[in-house]
């Protein structure tokens, strides 16, 4: 298969790389609005070669998409990438309104093209531990988690922005928390697969630093607020607690991600530095078990990393994660996000060479996002539960991830 990577900034060279070592893809090929970029990274990945623009890459015989671009812009392009006919990858969100969120799912049935979401946290060595438990039956029936996605302003984003935005970063640096919410919602809901949000209530609180980032009369989202919290109700009783930080003061190497998952026979404490399960009866620490190790890579594989990303995108893996379903040759390369970069790319190459959907499809990509979109309309009204909208489970073949590839 031939993929094409729609956005040259930071977080490409994640996937740049990891797409041209997979035996099933024949050529990576990059465009950006900036050219240069887009250039100066085919030249130093050796990509295949550039396009002058998105609308060029859907008109070529590309087989799919990866949509590495700014937030607010990842449904439209999804929705025109499958409609010309691409299988598409996006970067998380999914979307920032819920009528396009119905739009994808309408053109991924139209088309029967694959659309994968590239949720990082869906593959965390905690999520994967808990989806297992959940499974076997050890936390009785959930009923509570926590989900907690706290990034401060200062561990990045400001640069990333800066980047990314231009002159006008902070317009765009702004954007509202809840609108970013598959960190923490597809870490409880990824270990949950049967629950679906279908009413959410949430506050936010008003940011003072005075920097001019969130301030309504810059912000092109009209948002005021660093700091949300949002209760979501489940369709099978239980209920969520998300939280989204941008004004925290925690330490930038802590993982900025944690969750919890409270059952009738047991509880799992995800933390920023401890991990343990909790029953009745005992206590097991899986700290190590779910520890991540870091990918020993060369200074010149990190050269041009932003020194805020090198802890993601150099991590390693822990033991709960199946090396046995990758192929052999992403043994040893750059990974990131707690070993998630791996799975994501080889889940969407698989998906498109079965012609099946991805797990994080267009449905299961919906179940985390809306719950997010909703709060913020929630925000808004000052709290009013609001109710979610409802799209089902994903009526197409799902393609087995699990299978050995070695």
């Amino acid at each position: 298969m031939k993929i094409g990577m729609v956005g040259a900034g930071q977080f490409s060279p994640s996937f740049t790389g990891l797409w041209q070592l997979h035996p099933d893809v024949d050529e990576v090929w990059i465009t950006d609005v900036v050219p240069e970029r887009a250039e100066n990274l085919a030249k130093k990945y050796g990509l295949a070669g550039t396009y002058p623009s998105f609308e060029a890459m859907l008109e070529s015989d590309l087989d799919a998409v990866a949509l590495l671009t700014q937030r607010w812009t990842h449904a439209p392009q999804a929705i025109q990438a499958l409609r010309a006919g691409k299988h598409v990858y996006s970067a998380v969100p999914m979307a920032t309104r819920t009528d396009e969120i119905a739009d994808i799912i309408q053109a991924v049935l139209d088309t029967g093209k694959v659309y994968m979401l590239g949720e990082t946290h869906w593959y965390y060595p905690q999520v994967i531990w808990a989806r297992q438990a959940q499974a076997e039956g050890k936390f009785g029936r959930l009923f509570y988690g926590e989900g907690d996605y706290v990034h401060d302003m200062d561990h990045g984003f400001y640069a990333a922005y800066q980047y990314s935005g231009g002159d006008q970063w902070k317009s765009t640096a702004s954007y509202p928390p809840m609108l970013y919410p598959t960190h923490s919602t597809g870490g409880v809901l990824g270990a949950w697969p049967d629950a679906v949000p279908v009413s959410v209530s949430a506050l936010g609180v008003v940011d003072n630093r005075g920097d001019g980032v969130f301030d309504k009369d810059v912000s092109m989202f009209g948002n005021d607020m660093s700091n949300m919290s949002a209760l979501i109700e489940l369709s099978d009783g239980g209920m969520v607690r998300i939280n989204e930080f941008r004004r925290v003061g925690m330490a930038g190497q802590i993982d900025e991600s944690t969750h919890r998952w409270y059952g009738t026979d047991g509880m799992f404490d995800q933390g920023a530095r401890v991990n343990k399960f909790y029953s009745r009866d005992e206590t097991i620490d899986l700290t190590e078990d779910l520890r991540i190790g870091r990918a020993d890579l060369s200074a010149e594989e990190l050269q041009g990393i932003d020194p805020a990303l090198v802890e993601s995108f150099a991590s390693g893996v822990a033991r709960v994660h199946d090396r046995n379903r990758l192929p052999v040759e992403y043994d040893g390369a750059h990974n990131g996000h707690n070993g998630a970069h791996h799975y994501l790319a080889d889940d969407f190459v698989r998906a498109v060479k079965s012609g099946l959907q991805p797990p994080l499809n267009a449905w299961n990509a919906a179940r985390i996002n809306l719950g997010g979109i909703v709060a913020w309309d929630s925000v808004r009204q000052a709290g009013a539960r609001l109710p979610v909208p409802q799209f089902g489970a994903c009526p197409l073949p799902i393609v087995d991830v699990t299978t050995p590839a070695r």
